[in-house]
């Protein structure tokens, strides 16, 4: 509470304009020695700082284009996925650059700018003494003109009141490191002429790697449209085969991170490119994004997204052939994404005939990175199959379970861990679902996206549950640590959304709320949730499932206690119990090398063939 009381008065003082900034550390490096140096600022540094906010005021005045030279245009506004700056005053893109650096990248501005009429005069010169360039020199001098401005962006990333220090590489990253702008406290400032990390210098080889691998031509001569996906010029069943990566629901605000990269590109060589750079910023209102911001309400958000989506995968359908084929990549966490989704995919006619989950992540983003996100994304096969109009629940959801249970044993055995194992039970389920128009029970009513998606997961739980204890019966594991050991294989000892957690707890049988008590493994702060291991969740003091002696039993072992501890396991029933070991030894296998948990359950386990052997002896004094 005193913490959240703290974080709104610091953004309270920031907006009013009460938050400064001083520099601390100056990083030196010689382009011809090896590594780098460190030393604290000097009063000097700070005035030759101070000198560029000076002279910047002055280049303003000075200012001979019709643009302004800082991007006045304002963030989008607070409440935006992924936006935190503009909490803290940050309203305006020149807001997310200090005087120093806007100095330099206003500087580059006016540079480029101004070598348009004598990048125009050589590349004339080229054309004439080259006859084999086809190009006429107005359009080869717009296209290096769009490079030279592009590599000003790519600049304008890293050099930016956001952008980071990296300790282990000892480098300048830049401010996407994840598609949100979040708020920083010690960030870097390049400088823009050294070549070290972060300048246009030392960025120029892979600038250059990439145009001469964009540039290439094949053989065929490929077509490219700009187009909106809800309305294609293509003629009905015309296309043999269709690929898309449609947005995943709320992830990503793409349009009003892209503004970032396109207020720069505005002054530029917007002057050149009017029909691509005319508007104030990138344009939103078309973006099949579930934004609430840009509506009345969530519920209208949502629609929105809804519509959007269906109306593209219409199109999609309309302009396949019969015979043809479409692969939709999907990945999203919530059970909301996925049933808008799907929702769409059938309105449109679709069926799924195959899926497949693909790691498009690096390995370390899950498991090791200690993260909550997904590693794989859904690959759906899509055909224009002709449906059977009626299935039945009943028989449909023995189909759908053995259809699963079927693709979860590859998908075990290939290592598909953690969120990646549930959502890549989603596309086996459809594959049997959407063969019907529709599906109801035999009472009549009609059988949801979300009903398929409550039964995919619960499928998948006990696959899941039975595989983690091996050769313990399920039935002898109380259904709140089955919730605890399904949690930790899942989300490790991740924070995450309570509809997350509550899913999983659905599918166990659980009621979430009931294990959020005082003392209690379960916490929920707002609209998140976390398990907590035997370290966090303090003294253990009644137990009420498996979950709570193993809890119990940790620390213990960890005050060193092993009378009491072989006491304990004896009272309590477990010592004997091989469900329980089994339990405990699954939690442990579900942890990250690293992890207290995994440690002090480890070395609980260690002595279980003491505590067997003890607690046939005369009961031990528990006090």
């Amino acid at each position: 509470m005193w913490a959240s009381h703290r974080a709104k008065q610091v953004r309270a003082l920031a907006r009013e304009g009460k938050m400064g900034e001083r520099m601390i550390v100056v990083v030196l490096h010689h382009r011809n020695q090896t590594g780098k140096k460190y030393r604290l600022a000097t009063e000097e540094d700070r005035h030759i700082f101070q000198q560029a906010g000076a002279y910047l005021q002055q280049k303003i005045a000075d200012w001979s284009y019709m643009e302004s030279p800082l991007p006045e245009e304002k963030l989008s506004p607070v409440g935006t996925l992924g936006f935190r700056v503009n909490r803290y005053g940050m309203t305006k893109w020149k807001h997310l650059f200090n005087p120093r650096q806007q100095l330099a990248l206003i500087t580059f501005v006016e540079e480029i700018k101004s070598s348009y009429e004598s990048i125009k005069e050589e590349v004339t010169k080229i054309t004439k003494d080259n006859q084999q360039i086809e190009m006429v020199p107005d359009e080869l001098a717009k296209a290096v003109m769009g490079y030279l401005a592009s590599i000003l962006d790519i600049h304008s990333a890293f050099n930016n009141s956001l952008a980071r220090w990296e300790n282990t590489s000892e480098a300048i990253k830049h401010v996407y490191s994840r598609q949100a702008l979040p708020m920083i406290w010690d960030y870097v400032e390049v400088n823009s002429l050294s070549g070290s990390s972060g300048t246009v210098e030392s960025g120029m080889p892979f600038y250059l790697k990439y145009l001469r691998f964009a540039s290439g031509m094949s053989s065929s001569q490929p077509t490219c449209q700009v187009a909106s996906a809800t309305s294609l010029s293509f003629a009905d069943n015309s296309l043999d085969a269709i690929l898309t990566d449609p947005p995943y629901y709320d992830n990503v605000p793409y349009a009003a991170l892209s503004d970032f990269f396109y207020v720069w590109l505005k002054r530029c060589v917007g002057d050149l490119f009017p029909d691509l750079l005319s508007t104030p910023v990138v344009p939103k209102s078309n973006e099949a994004i579930m934004e609430p911001t840009r509506h009345e309400t969530k519920e209208d958000a949502k629609a929105f997204f809804e519509e959007m989506l269906s109306k593209s995968f219409q199109e999609m359908y309309r302009v396949l052939k019969p015979d043809g084929i479409a692969v939709i990549v999907y990945a999203h966490k919530t059970t909301q994404g996925w049933e808008t989704m799907l929702n769409a995919l059938i309105d449109a006619g679709f069926v799924v005939t195959a899926s497949w989950p693909i790691h498009t992540e690096m390995k370390t983003r899950l498991r090791a990175a200690q993260s909550a996100a997904l590693a794989s994304s859904i690959y759906m096969v899509c055909r224009k199959v002709e449906r059977e109009k009626v299935g039945f629940w009943s028989d449909v959801q023995q189909d759908i379970k053995t259809c699963i249970q079927d693709k979860l044993e590859q998908f075990w055995n290939a290592g598909i861990a953690g969120g990646d194992f549930f959502i890549s039970a989603i596309g086996p389920g459809m594959e049997r679902f959407s063969r019907y128009e529709r599906v109801e029970t035999y009472e009549g009513n009609r059988v949801s996206v979300l009903q398929l998606l409550h039964y995919i997961r619960s499928v998948s739980t006990d696959f899941l549950v039975h595989r983690l204890l091996k050769d313990a019966s399920v039935e002898a594991i109380d259904k709140e640590s089955q919730f605890y050991l399904t949690y930790r294989w899942t989300y490790l000892d991740n924070t995450i959304e309570f509809d997350d957690a509550r899913k999983i707890a659905t599918a166990e049988g659980v009621k979430l709320e009931e294990l959020w008590k005082e003392g209690g493994f379960v916490s929920k702060q707002g609209a998140k949730v976390s398990v907590f291991g035997p370290k966090k969740r303090g003294k253990v003091r009644d137990i009420n499932s498996m979950v709570d002696a193993m809890h119990a039993a940790c620390q213990l072992w960890e005050a060193g206690d092993k009378e009491k501890l072989t006491a304990f396991l004896s009272e309590t029933g477990y010592t004997q119990s091989g469900a329980f070991w089994q339990f405990c030894q699954a939690v442990a296998e579900c942890l990250l090398e690293g992890s207290k948990e995994k440690q002090l359950l480890e070395g609980m386990l260690l002595g279980k063939e003491g505590h067997q052997k003890a607690a046939k002896e005369p009961s031990l004094d528990l006090r």
